[in-house]
């Protein structure tokens, strides 16, 4: 299967003073597709959507979007060409509404002001954000900021979207929310999704391919089930959560 239509990085190195914090990673994301980004703490699944985004520059490698070269791009032309990411903070603009943080995401990518409220409104009922849509982002519990980030960044109408963590701080029936809402990103938008992710449930549930991190380079990649049993990844794991017990159906 081509890459012409992808989010690709091919052959990608970044290093922190004098340190490798990956060590000529490729990566792809087509239309469509869920793909799952894991690994242990420190192994470089951050510094892969950063590079992927925008908000770091490879000391080696290129990253490719729709065929093309994106070496000099801005996180914001990124963000106009189709490619929207959430956070492992979410950063919400404390001092908006709910409803206000959901239309900067649309107006920040040229959308009228009518058109940003329409699809906050839209948003909203989606992710269940109905209810607080008026309240301050900024006193919002963890959940709900998870919830918003998401929404913020769909607001975009990408074509795809990396998520960094957004079962993080969810209780179980909003994690089963999430997962579901996400998987439908697929059928409903054919969004080309990465998710990086430490509940193995979500990733085993949502994932058709995953790729595994281990000190800045691939460790494996596969379908879920494979890399589930995978005796490298789980090794890497020891200590960490081992990804054959976590779980999910």
């Amino acid at each position: 299967m081509g890459t012409d239509d992808a989010l690709v990085a091919e052959e990608v190195t970044v290093a922190f003073a004098g340190v490798k914090a990956l060590d000529g990673v490729t990566f792809v994301c087509r239309p469509g597709e869920i793909v799952g980004l894991i690994g242990p703490n420190g192994s470089g699944k951050t510094t892969l959507l950063n590079v992927l985004s925008g908000f770091l520059e490879p000391a080696a490698g290129v990253v490719r979007f729709r065929g093309g070269a994106t070496r000099g791009w801005s996180p914001q032309q990124y963000a106009r060409r189709g490619l929207a990411r959430t956070f492992q903070g979410v950063r919400p603009f404390a001092q908006l509404t709910v409803r206000e943080n959901i239309e900067v995401g649309a107006v920040g990518v040229g959308a009228s002001r009518r058109e940003a409220r329409e699809r906050a409104s839209d948003l909203l009922d989606e992710l269940g954000l109905t209810e607080l849509a008026g309240t301050w982002a900024g006193i919002l519990p963890a959940g709900s900021q998870r919830r918003l980030g998401i929404a913020r960044a769909l607001a975009a109408e990408p074509d795809f979207l990396l998520l960094d963590e957004p079962a993080a701080g969810l209780h179980e029936a909003e994690t089963d929310a999430v997962i579901d809402f996400i998987g439908s990103l697929r059928e409903t938008r054919r969004i080309g999704v990465t998710l990086v992710e430490h509940d193995m449930r979500v990733v085993m549930r949502l994932c058709e391919r995953v790729q595994v991190l281990d000190n800045g380079i691939t460790l494996a990649e596969g379908a879920p089930a494979e890399i589930r049993t995978n005796e490298r990844v789980l090794e890497a794991y020891l200590g960490t959560g081992s990804v054959g017990r976590a779980g999910g159906s």
